[in-house]
């Protein structure tokens, strides 16, 4: 399905995919960065932070950010990388992924200029794939060494997703897994049989995470589902920055791979849905509107 390309108030030119049944995602061609994805019913599912600044060369917080070719401060690069502070372009000859039928979808591409083979010397291509469904937002990024030699990188999608109230959010799908707590040393863990729920900071790596991560929001009623691929290892993390935000991490360290595909599905569920026993009053008052979900997605590869 066609596009729309519109320049906002701020000059940034963003796309517009809009799907027959309401939903809609706006992608920016700085930093090839999804700012809103909203359901049928025009709910936004994404969080954007009022502090952001949608001004180059400033990163603007919220949405889903591209971090490459380094994550954090994992390297010697500016944190996060700079893909994000970059302009993309639109993919006039995209990489031969599997058809996306009557989806709305767009392909952007990165490559690497003059500027950036100062501080980075590595010669390549990062691509990404939007699509949009009417209860799914799909996100496939690939990267092409285009130099002359090998190259390791980061590549990561922070998720910013929009909830009602942390203390009304639970996760599931980590369950009985082992974790490394960084509030702790760094001290390995095993989880609980229940799902997640949250009335205190955490800072958490797990191991061997399954496919699909679910974060269920009791007072919208809804259930966000992350689904990933390749992606062994997950994250999280609570903290307060004005707000309360939940961090999930999903590293992978492999070779030659350059696809990641990520899957983000909105599923409404009744009022059977029971609350989990474990949130207490106290911590509802401390805790901030509005609140977001953060996903981080990470990969750390090597292509020759």
């Amino acid at each position: 399905m066609p596009f729309n390309i519109v320049n906002d108030g701020d000059g940034l030119p963003r796309i517009l995919l809009t799907e027959p049944s309401g939903s809609s995602a706006e992608v920016l061609l700085y930093g090839g960065q999804v700012v809103s994805w909203k359901n049928e019913k025009r709910e936004e599912l994404l969080f954007i932070s009022s502090k952001a600044i949608w001004k180059p060369p400033k990163a603007i917080m919220g949405g889903i950010p591209v971090c490459f070719p380094q994550f954090g401060t994992l390297g010697s690069l500016e944190q996060h990388g700079f893909a994000r502070n970059r302009m993309w372009s639109l993919d006039s000859d995209p990489s031969p992924l599997s058809p996306v039928n009557n989806q709305s979808s767009v392909d952007l591409i990165l490559k690497s200029t003059e500027e950036d083979l100062k501080t980075w010397p590595r010669s390549f291509e990062l691509r990404l794939r939007v699509s949009l469904s009417s209860s799914k937002l799909k996100i496939i990024t690939r990267v092409r060494n285009t130099d002359n030699k090998a190259f390791s990188f980061t590549l990561a999608l922070r998720n910013y997703l929009s909830v009602s109230d942390i203390s009304e959010v639970r996760v599931e799908g980590l369950e009985t897994l082992d974790y490394f707590d960084n509030l702790i040393q760094g001290k390995r863990f095993t989880e609980q049989a229940d799902a997640i729920t949250f009335d205190d900071e955490i800072d958490r790596v797990y191991l061997r995470t399954s496919t699909k991560i679910a974060i269920i929001d009791h007072e919208k009623k809804r259930t966000l589902v992350l689904q990933k691929d390749g992606m062994p290892d997950s994250g999280i993390k609570l903290f307060l920055f004005s707000l309360f935000c939940l961090l999930l991490l999903c590293q992978l360290s492999i070779i030659f791979c350059d696809l990641n595909v990520t899957t983000y599905r909105e599923q409404l569920y009744g009022t059977h849905g029971p609350k989990n026993p474990r949130l207490s009053k106290t911590s509802e008052t401390r805790i901030t509107k509005p609140c977001c979900v953060w996903i981080l997605l990470l990969l750390n590869t090597q292509l020759s």
